[in-house]
């Protein structure tokens, strides 16, 4: 009897283990796959940092998604995922994610000297116009949340990320990006003590509350970074 009984418990465990999953057919299932390595926090892989897209403007969630998809931003793990992915499919996964809402990380702890901190407030908010280097609030918006629709913010992000983004612009090689790119021509001009003080300085700022993105760039700026801008809407 204790045989039977055994064997009845397995077969039904077979049984229930092989009922079909009641899965709904959301964009939060859908996007499953996204949001293990860009989860509400952000994480560190094997070869890269894994950053929010939670929050950020449409276009630009929506633009570098395309630009992975179609090889002018490299990482391989992102082309293989998105290599049959439409556009229109796109433009509803950045919709998605830019409208989605979850908490900031707390700033970090950053060893900034005094000097530091001033060279990095002096780039972020007035740039170095003998240089051609805009200040960072013209384009990322006096409150350094992005503007909207193609901009990211700047806060919220990990130093070392940060660090890691100018250094991919200024090289080329992992961000592929439409020529002329104004931010690889702004990051080839600062240097490298200049990148990590306004890394480390923005790392450390608390994310404002109830702050969105600006609503446009100065005209100045749309010109010079037009490229960033061109989005082929999906039919």
């Amino acid at each position: 009897m204790a045989f039977m009984f055994s064997a009845g418990f397995a077969v039904a465990g077979v049984a229930i283990a092989a009922a079909p999953v009641d899965v709904p057919d959301t964009m939060a299932e859908r996007v499953k796959a996204c949001v293990v390595c860009h989860g509400p926090e952000d994480r560190m892989g094997r070869d890269a940092y894994y950053p929010r897209i939670a929050g950020k403007p449409e276009g630009y969630i929506f633009n570098q998604l395309r630009n992975f998809r179609d090889g002018r931003r490299y990482y391989r793990p992102m082309t293989l995922l998105l290599a049959n992915v439409s556009d229109r499919y796109l433009l509803e996964m950045a919709a998605y994610f830019s409208a989605l809402e979850q908490p900031y990380p707390p700033p970090e702890r950053t060893a900034l000297s005094s000097n530091e901190s001033k060279l990095a407030q002096k780039l972020i908010n007035q740039g170095d116009p003998s240089r051609k280097i805009p200040a960072c609030v013209e384009c990322h918006g006096k409150a350094l949340m992005g503007t909207a629709p193609f901009i990211p913010g700047l806060l919220g992000l990990p130093r070392v990320y940060l660090i890691a983004q100018f250094g991919a612009w200024r090289s080329g090689g992992l961000l592929r990006g439409q020529t002329p790119d104004c931010m690889s021509e702004i990051a080839k001009e600062l240097t490298t003590d200049e990148t990590n003080a306004i890394a480390a300085w923005l790392a450390a700022q608390s994310v404002p509350e109830k702050t969105g993105a600006a609503a446009n760039l100065p005209v100045e700026m749309a010109r010079r970074c037009e490229s960033l801008f061109h989005r082929n809407d999906a039919p």
